[in-house]
């Protein structure tokens, strides 16, 4: 059975989006006879009509409608077959996958997953927000290529990129801000503390206190609502809780001493100086979009 070419569809497309077969003509460089004669062949290999002609312009049939449709779809999927294979030929890998600490904020990842993806529509990213252990085991177990953590595990290298600032807050209507004294480690334990579990198997506590009342949740954001409803106090990163100080939310604790915390995040390539051309990119338009909060 004699087969339809994909110039043969390129050339139905052409007709219906040009308006007409000598509009199609001049937009493949071709003579309006050759288009004439792609389509009557289309025509006669499918044993049906595409266009009928209305007056004296060319009109897609119900069926011939349907086609161009069809024709759309694999013509663009071809395209992005051509595209990948150009993209393997050249070594970019075809899935990027980032472990980002739920420290992290959110909203710049977000801007550079945006914009990589205008450039390269095919790449594949998978992204998995992490806590504590959950970051280092994300490389170890080899489930990322692209890594923001606060720890640089043995074996690897990264680059510090981001310094977060954490504040212990509660809502205004916390009985820790009616005590009159700065607060001690006593005071703080005698309240319940909202800790973010770890993600990882290791099951870190990173600043719990050993108060008596404890909630643990499984990410940060649902943690700052708890917090925002009065249901304990935390230290949370700065930049995450903008909004929430601001509105006034949530406000500042005033502590004896370690009112604030600073934790370093670095980007880390599983792979080292062996990371992919797509990974080393992506990682590159990070440490742009990060600068800019600085």
């Amino acid at each position: 059975m004699t087969q339809i070419t994909l110039e043969q569809w390129e050339t139905l497309i052409a007709v219906v989006d040009s308006g007409g077969y000598a509009a199609a003509a001049e937009s493949m460089n071709k003579s309006q006879s050759s288009i004439s004669y792609a389509i009557q062949k289309l025509e006669t290999t499918l044993n049906l009509r595409a266009f009928k002609v209305v007056g004296r312009k060319a009109v897609l049939t119900d069926a011939g409608k349907a086609l161009y449709q069809r024709a759309k779809i694999l013509v663009e999927e071809a395209r992005q077959t051509e595209q990948i294979a150009h993209q393997f030929s050249e070594g970019w890998e075809p899935e990027i996958r980032i472990a980002m600490d739920t420290l992290f904020p959110e909203w710049v990842m977000m801007e550079v997953i945006q914009s990589f993806t205008q450039k390269h529509p095919l790449t594949r990213i998978e992204l998995r927000e992490t806590v504590l252990s959950g970051t280092d085991e994300a490389l170890l177990r080899k489930e990322a290529d692209l890594v923001i953590g606060g720890r640089v595990p043995p074996g690897f290298l990264g680059d510090p990129v981001l310094n977060i600032e954490f504040i212990a807050v509660a809502s205004p209507q916390h009985p820790l801000h009616l005590i009159q004294h700065p607060l001690t480690y006593q005071d703080l334990r005698l309240h319940r503390q909202l800790v973010v579990k770890d993600s990882g198997s290791q099951d870190m506590d990173a600043g719990w206190l050993g108060a008596e009342q404890r909630l643990t949740l499984s990410h940060i954001r649902t943690s700052i609502d708890a917090a925002c409803r009065g249901l304990g106090y935390a230290w949370y990163p700065r930049l995450k809780i903008k909004e929430e100080l601001d509105s006034g939310l949530l406000q500042p604790l005033t502590l004896e001493a370690g009112s604030k915390r600073q934790v370093q995040l670095h980007l880390i390539y599983a792979e080292g100086s062996y990371a992919g051309p797509a990974i080393r990119q992506f990682g590159e338009q990070l440490i742009d979009q990060i600068a800019l909060l600085c």
